[in-house]
């Protein structure tokens, strides 16, 4: 059924180029075009919020002060109560999206959530059981090393997607501007959600692993006495000497004279975000134990999700809660 609509702006009608029916003012909507629609929505904003700057100032305030009044309240909690910090933003992360994706009906991300919530509850169930079985934390590290790498390479795909496009070389292949931008931001979100979210949850797994190992305690002393040939991060034998090439992995040794499995110490320090050694606690200097620059980006990325976990957790948390704080007092 068609809609009429009047729009009126600054006291003067505005009809957009569009036809008139029998009244001047009024036009049928069913006729307009996707750009003219937006623009006579555009044209009932500016009628609808005229003369409200200073309402618009107060609401911009509320914005300013909440973003920082929450900013001080989580870093606070994360240093009082880290553990409950990281259990709720972890949670957060894992179900805000799905509430917005869900509502949108985007089910390409539906699927891929629920296949990496299928696999990490299998592997988060295998990494919290005692007793750990002896093959658990080499497959726990080896699947968030994976999930890690796969999300940094589909994060850099969908970046460089997203610079080509702006550059115009999408044209060159006949790809519309808009299916190019939408590939190359859906890859980077697809990466950079699947990265914090899976940093987040090898950060747990290895806390559990290593207490249960006992070559490690977040506070106080090892249970355990380490020998020169067992891996502080899984409790198995080293076979393969720090100056040997490994067929499948390779030995590092910290500047601490501690050596570990690669895939162990790579999914500690990277994955797990613990820069530091599982049984003496000294800082690992990830520069020096990653010499090689092909790998160095490897760590500023690890870096990049840390930060990105506030604007994927807690954003859209402030922003709900301002919008509440404006609707109690009547702005809008």
């Amino acid at each position: 059924m068609a809609g009429v609509f009047e729009v009126e702006v600054d006291g003067v009608e505005h009809d957009h180029g569009l036809e008139h029916h029998n009244e001047p003012n009024q036009f049928d909507a069913s006729k307009l075009s996707p750009e003219e629609k937006w623009r006579v929505e555009h044209a009932k904003m500016h009628a609808k919020h005229k003369g409200h700057e200073a309402m618009h100032a107060e609401m911009v305030l509320i914005l300013i002060v909440t973003l920082v009044v929450a900013q001080l309240v989580l870093v606070q909690w994360k240093q009082r109560h880290p553990k409950s910090y990281n259990l709720v933003t972890l949670f957060q992360m894992w179900v805000v999206p799905l509430y917005f994706t869900t509502k949108l009906h985007w089910w390409r991300f539906l699927i891929t959530w629920f296949i990496f919530s299928v696999i990490t509850a299998y592997i988060s169930f295998r990494a919290t059981r005692k007793p750990l079985a002896c093959t658990t934390p080499r497959l726990v590290y080896k699947w968030f090393l994976l999930l890690y790498k796969i999300s940094y390479a589909t994060g850099i795909l969908g970046y460089s997607v997203v610079m080509f496009t702006l550059f115009g070389i999408n044209l060159i292949f006949r790809i519309k501007p808009e299916d190019a931008m939408d590939f190359g931001v859906s890859l980077l979100f697809y990466g950079l959600y699947y990265g914090v979210l899976g940093r987040d949850f090898a950060e747990m797994c290895a806390d559990f692993m290593a207490s249960t190992v006992g070559y490690y305690s977040a506070s106080g002393m090892p249970t355990k006495h380490l020998s020169d040939n067992i891996c502080a991060v899984c409790g198995q034998p080293i076979l393969v000497d720090v100056s040997e090439e490994g067929i499948i992995e390779n030995t590092y040794r910290l500047s601490c004279n501690h050596v570990f499995h690669e895939f162990c110490i790579r999914g500690w320090c990277i994955v797990g975000k613990k820069q530091m050694c599982p049984y003496c606690k000294e800082k690992v200097d990830l520069k020096r134990m990653f010499s090689n620059p092909w790998e160095r980006p490897h760590v500023m990325y690890g870096q990049l999700l840390d930060w990105l976990r506030y604007l994927v957790a807690w954003q859209p948390v402030i922003i709900g809660f301002v919008q509440g704080i404006n609707y109690i007092l009547g702005l809008e």
